[in-house]
């Protein structure tokens, strides 16, 4: 028996309100600050990963902080695997503190990746509420912090849990020990991609700023075109 028209649109609205809630509940950004994000990825000499990184941010921020309230945590702080730091947990209107924030970050560190990310969650009050934690990264966790590990303790204890993997301009190691090859080897894909993937979130390799822009405007605010 066909539902009557009526209830359909009734249903339809429910959905997506669901959707619309989804989208404007609290989230937290990991933005790395590591030492590689002074690179400029593939052509070298070239704008350095973090400046556009941040452009994107200034492109994306002001469309959705009206949406949803955000949060920022950042990492590569100092030479060591300790160098996180919460700048604060989410707050209306964020764009401009978040934007002022990472204008102050040096890429000079490490990469205590999955550790960032944990903060970030903890912040968010994961195991008892939704969490949705977006990562800005363009490579793999250096501090022994073992993602897919931590991700499937994480989501055994969350409550709802999305974690969103943006992998900015990634490249491979430099060729040492005699390979015969030099430089920088093909693009690689980052270890963090089994935390998107363990919790239903997107993972994206963006090799552009505007495909980074894409990506965030995904993942962070699904009503900016509203």
């Amino acid at each position: 028996m066909t539902a009557p028209r009526g209830l359909l649109l009734l249903l339809s609205a429910a959905l997506a309100g669901q959707a619309a809630a989804g989208c404007r509940s609290d989230a937290m950004i990991v933005f790395d600050g590591s030492g590689s994000m002074a690179g400029s990825g593939f052509v070298q000499n070239r704008t350095p990963r973090i400046d556009e990184a941040r452009a994107a941010m200034a492109q994306v921020l002001p469309e959705v902080e009206r949406f949803r309230r955000i949060g920022l945590v950042t990492y590569g702080l100092d030479g060591s695997c300790e160098g996180i730091l919460l700048h604060f947990g989410p707050r209306p209107l964020a764009a401009r503190p978040i934007l002022s924030a990472l204008d102050e970050v040096t890429p000079q560190g490490l990469t205590p990746l999955a550790e960032s990310v944990e903060r970030a969650a903890e912040v968010l009050d994961y195991r008892m509420r939704p969490a949705t934690v977006v990562l800005v990264t363009d490579g793999n966790d250096t501090c022994g912090g073992r993602p897919c590990d931590r991700i499937g303790r994480m989501q055994a204890a969350a409550a709802d849990l999305t974690i969103h993997v943006l992998g900015f301009k990634v490249v491979g190691d430099v060729a040492t020990q005699g390979t015969g090859l030099s430089g920088i080897l093909p693009k690689g894909e980052v270890e963090a991609r089994c935390m998107a993937e363990g919790t239903g979130g997107s993972y994206v390799l963006a090799d552009t700023t505007a495909e980074l822009i894409a990506a965030l405007r995904e993942t962070l605010g699904c009503d900016v075109t509203s």
